[in-house]
């Protein structure tokens, strides 16, 4: 006779059609993200390889890779792994599936809006946040879609219980819409060109707050969640320790929040956000590790099956490179370490480890396990698959080592000085001594690429072998015609088994260090001392500032001179906080492919800067700097300059009463004696162009508190 439940039971289906789409957007937009990856890897080695076009320089590829990569490549996996699992765990079809498909296309249009307004240069300049504001509001709505779907399949579920998946999905969903909305406040010019609402120190404070914990809770939070239903499935194995996912969950999400300071030691950052940063980085290490070391643990007993299951492997080193990358993200916030590594290649090498090794590795074996599935079928070949695990695993290790080397390589030559107390090296000769570490780490990315074709082609091989099951059939007891548990319910059951109060308690745990560290910056005023001496833009500097943003320059170029000996020695004073507060993004940089900039002004007459954007070649022979000849040849538009001076004092700035009437007229004046200069040093330049105004941003660079640097060395041929 049949137990009450089983006659209760009612029957549903699961949506295995959005899965499928989402999974096939992951494998296209990965293999265009890659490709541009390896495209713009080489052209760090051969600089023809930007075709001399606006469209295809390195600037505007390098934000196209990054967001392809982390939103489109990653961002389809977490939703089509979150909503094949949401179902199953919860026994209950997905809540809409029209909010599916609005959220399915929703997130396609965004990425082709963000592809397309990317190289035709409209760009907010913040790292991973650089689509501009109808983008960002676009973003907000099918976030908000994906949140309604997943709230509304969690309310009409079939399973009491919420899996420890769905609290790293619940935790993902309102920490990237709390970090999203704070950091894209900014105040529109036109449809595509806006101004950050905060400047200087605060923006990049809440920048980074924003940047790292885009990596904590996009790339690292929902792969969690994955991990806890992926692994144990593929294992045939519960997991580990229900425990430790209890705390891993809730220390993870606490403490990852405070460690964006982390990016800015030795910046014009207050010291003391520098050091939470800091120490709460080094706290990561438990909750990270402890993650790593669940998922591992529950291969107990598997490990035979790994030496032939590419399943099996692809996870396995994904949770080592987890494990790999979370020990060495503390180990970079260290001050002592951090003073090596910063604006190097290691911070690259680091990043890639965690992208390619835990992303990469964990997106392929989701894939492999949930496509024979849903068509109802085997794999198409594994020995296939080991072959793209191989090539994945060479290209990671191609793709890192020599970039760890070339980090440590700059750094050391960067610090060197002579006897005589000269610096050894000049900038040119630090770049050209890594060029073979760049070809090899592109040739390590082709070899991950080509891993990737395999695995396309594999799937698809796989999906023309089986028949595909659009409408799962599964059954499952309506929760109200459930009995109670009559066991003493574990204490956490008071928070899991309540979906909203798990969504506010996460909402508090990842809000408090956001709080604590963002008010006090905004609020006292001796954490940016002012200096008298540092006056806004003019509108001619304004104008190039905004070229300088458009072309990416800020990719290869960081604009703050630590206190340290050599680069003092190199640029000039090191940089301070009251420095920058009319810079609208702030442009302090992550990595050094070119030198510092903060004190360039004044440093070469107009016509250095004129032959080095037209061809950094005839300047300094070896440069790997593209050339950007388009600036000598486009007419700079001054139609919004009077509107962008309004902005800009909405914004605080303190421009006269009225000068936006007048804004043009200063630039043309502005613009006609940088052009009388050239014109003595027989160079036959037109005041209208934009190359005018980015001269002229770049001299105004650092000279509002100018110091010569300490060294009398040469330095005409540093510029990359």
């Amino acid at each position: 006779m049949k137990n009450s439940n089983t006659m209760q039971a009612e029957q549903f289906y699961y949506d295995n059609r959005i899965v499928k789409q989402f999974g096939i957007a992951t494998m296209i937009w990965g293999l265009v993200g890659m490709l541009v990856g390896v495209l713009i890897a080489f052209q760090l080695a051969y600089p023809a390889l930007n075709f001399g076009i606006p469209y295809t320089s390195f600037g505007r590829l390098r934000p196209i890779h990054t967001n392809a990569v982390i939103f489109a490549f990653v961002g389809n996996a977490v939703f089509a792994g979150a909503y094949y699992i949401m179902q199953r765990v919860l026994k209950a079809r997905l809540y809409s599936d029209l909010l599916s498909k609005i959220h399915l296309w929703g997130w396609q249009l965004i990425i082709v809006l963000g592809a397309i307004s990317l190289a035709m240069g409209y760009t907010t300049g913040k790292e991973y946040a650089e689509l501009e504001w109808p983008i960002d509001i676009l973003i907000t709505v099918i976030w908000l879609v994906f949140g309604i779907n997943m709230f509304g399949t969690i309310l009409r579920r079939r399973e009491r219980h919420l899996y420890v998946a769905l609290w790293f999905f619940i935790g993902t969903w309102v920490t990237v819409a709390m970090l999203h909305i704070v950091n894209s406040f900014e105040y529109p010019v036109s449809l595509f060109k806006s101004y950050s609402l905060y400047a200087g120190v605060q923006d990049a404070l809440v920048q980074w707050w924003y940047g790292h914990n885009a990596v904590a809770f996009f790339l690292t939070t929902p792969f969690l969640g994955l991990m806890y239903y992926f692994v144990p499935k593929a294992a045939n194995r519960p997991i580990y320790s229900y425990r430790w996912s209890i705390i891993h969950f809730w220390a993870l999400i606490f403490i990852y929040i405070w460690a964006g300071p982390h990016h800015l030691l030795y910046t014009a950052l207050p010291a003391w956000a520098q050091a939470l940063g800091t120490v709460f980085s080094i706290m990561l290490i438990l909750p990270s590790w402890g993650g790593m070391l669940n998922g591992l643990f529950t291969l107990r007993g598997a490990w035979d099956r790994v030496r032939e299951d590419p399943i099996l492997k692809m996870f396995v080193v994904a949770l080592t490179c987890y494990g790999m990358a979370t020990f060495e993200g503390p180990m970079l916030s260290l001050k002592n370490v951090n003073a090596i590594s910063h604006y190097t290649d290691w911070t690259i090498a680091h990043v890639h480890v965690g992208a390619l090794g835990f992303n990469g590795f964990l997106i392929f074996g989701m894939l492999y396990y949930m496509v024979p599935r849903m068509w109802n079928t085997t794999l198409y070949s594994r020995k296939m698959a080991n072959t793209h695990f191989l090539l994945g695993t060479v290209g990671i290790l191609l793709y890192a080592i020599p970039l760890y080397w070339a980090g440590f390589s700059q750094s050391i030559m960067w610090k060197k000085f002579t006897e005589s107390g000269q610096l050894q090296y000049q900038f040119l000769e630090t770049v050209t001594h890594i060029i073979p570490m760049y070809i090899l780490r592109g040739i390590g990315g082709l070899c991950y690429l080509g891993g990737t074709v395999l695995a396309a082609v594999n799937l698809y091989k796989t999906t023309k072998a089986g028949r595909f099951v659009a409408n799962e059939a599964a059954e499952g007891v309506p929760l109200k015609a459930q009995a109670m548990p009559v066991s003493k319910m574990h204490w956490h059951s008071v928070i899991e088994r309540k979906p909203i109060r798990l969504l506010i308690f996460s909402l508090i745990v990842v809000a408090i260090g956001g709080m604590i560290e963002l008010i006090p910056t905004f609020l006292i005023d001796s954490n940016v001392p002012t200096i008298a001496a540092v006056k806004p833009y003019t509108p001619l500097e304004l104008q190039g500032r905004d070229i300088y943003v458009r072309e990416g320059c800020y990719t290869c170029h960081s604009q703050m001179i630590r206190p340290f000996r050599d680069e003092e020695a190199r640029y000039g004073e090191y940089s301070k906080a009251g420095e920058f507060i009319y810079d609208r993004p702030f442009q302090w940089g992550s990595k050094r492919t070119g030198p510092d900039l903060h004190r360039v002004g004044g440093k070469y007459p107009d016509s250095w800067h004129y032959k080095h954007m037209n061809d950094p070649q005839e300047i300094s022979d070896g440069s790997i700097m593209p050339a950007y000849p388009w600036l000598l040849d486009k007419d700079l538009d001054t139609s919004n300059t009077a509107k962008k001076i309004r902005v800009m004092q909405s914004l605080g700035v303190p421009y006269p009463e009225g000068y936006d009437k007048i804004a043009n007229a200063e630039l043309r004046k502005q613009a006609d004696e940088i052009t009388a200069r050239l014109r003595s040093e027989k160079i036959k330049a037109v005041s209208s162009k934009e190359i005018i105004a980015v001269i002229a941003y770049l001299q105004r660079l650092g000279t509002d508190i100018k110091k010569e640097p300490l060294t009398t060395q040469n330095t005409d041929h540093e510029i990359h």
